[in-house]
């Protein structure tokens, strides 16, 4: 079954074309340098690049696979969550292709895909992972972050989610007020790397006493401006290789004690970790050594780009759909920017 995905959630036009887990051909067109200028993701911009591109990420997707369209079986596009005039972009396009070559469609929730991109192969078949439910699943980018319990495919239990900022989204408004530009995970990540202390500044550790397995950032950011406030430019430039990294170093210990508390109240030893953030090599250790404590293993995405927004994963998971028999009708498909995985 080839399936053609598309993903336009947020600042990436992205275009796959999957065969069961294989990714047989990605093309991607991505937008970072135009929002940088302006410090972070501008929707129209967004919007208009997306609709400037996708007839050439599309094009440079089937030219890549070596298939024709008639050979595709199916599209699949994410509905959301995300920006609402992005997402518009990759369902417009779509339906379109769905009508022109009569081929059924899938819509994808955009936090699947980021599960899913521990499961992702490349077109030889690699890494070729065993899928062993259940997984303890965790989302952490810039939209969101949260923990999921899966114990068989599509099938999700929402146990933890952010009650405001994403970590991902927290990193980034750091990266701000430290004058490191946008986006700003991986500018923190160079500057931790640099110190031997990681935790200089200590940063209250938000909600480890809720009693729950949500999520909040937003006060450890307000932490941080006032720290930076109240210290001067200068002393900021003397001292952001130690700011970033205990910033940094709030959040992902954060994540792994929530995280180490689910594990705890749900007796799931394997971990599925995907987003944006994860990309980060010293937050997946601490994964690992997480998921050792319980003998079990934790999974990240199985190539670089799958850690970002990406068509690929949106693939995969529209052929477990399809599996399913999870099609929707064209005249009922629309965006929905704050789809919850609550919500399938």
């Amino acid at each position: 079954m080839y399936i053609l995905a598309i993903d336009t959630s947020c600042d990436e036009t992205s275009v796959a074309i999957t065969c069961e887990r294989k990714v047989i051909a990605n093309a991607l067109y991505s937008q970072v340098l135009m929002h940088r200028e302006w410090g972070g993701v501008v929707p129209s911009l967004a919007r208009r690049a997306h609709e400037e591109r996708i007839d050439l990420v599309v094009a440079e997707a089937i030219k890549k696979s070596g298939l024709t369209y008639q050979e595709i079986d199916c599209f699949a596009v994410t509905q959301g969550p995300g920006l609402a005039i992005a997402l518009e972009v990759g369902i417009k396009k779509a339906k379109e292709l769905s009508e022109k070559y009569g081929k059924r469609l899938i819509s994808v929730n955009h936090l699947e895909g980021h599960i899913y991109s521990c499961f992702v192969q490349n077109s030889r078949g690699n890494p070729n992972r065993e899928i062993k439910f259940p997984y303890l699943a965790s989302v952490v980018s810039g939209g969101h972050t949260g923990l999921t319990v899966m114990k068989d495919h599509l099938t999700y239990e929402v146990i933890g989610e952010t009650r405001d900022d994403a970590a991902g989204e927290a990193l980034d408004k750091a990266a701000r007020m430290l004058g490191l530009g946008y986006p700003g995970g991986s500018a923190i990540e160079r500057l931790a790397e640099e110190v031997d202390n990681s935790d200089v500044y200590k940063f209250t550790r938000p909600m480890l006493k809720s009693h729950d397995l949500d999520f909040s950032f937003s006060g450890l950011k307000t932490a941080l401006y006032y720290l930076v406030k109240d210290m001067g430019e200068q002393k900021r430039n003397e001292e952001i290789h130690n700011l970033a990294s205990s910033f940094q170093e709030a959040v992902f210990d954060t994540l792994i004690r929530k995280t180490d508390q689910a594990m705890k109240q749900t007796g799931l030893s394997h971990l599925l970790v995907g987003g944006g953030v994860i990309a980060n090599k010293y937050l997946r250790k601490k994964y690992r050594t997480l998921a050792k404590k319980y003998r079990g293993s934790a999974y990240f995405p199985t190539y670089t780009y799958l850690t970002g927004d990406n068509a690929a994963m949106i693939g995969i998971v529209a052929y477990y759909k399809a599996l399913q028999n999870k099609y929707v009708d064209a005249d009922h498909l629309d965006r929905i920017p704050r789809y919850s995985l609550e919500d399938l």
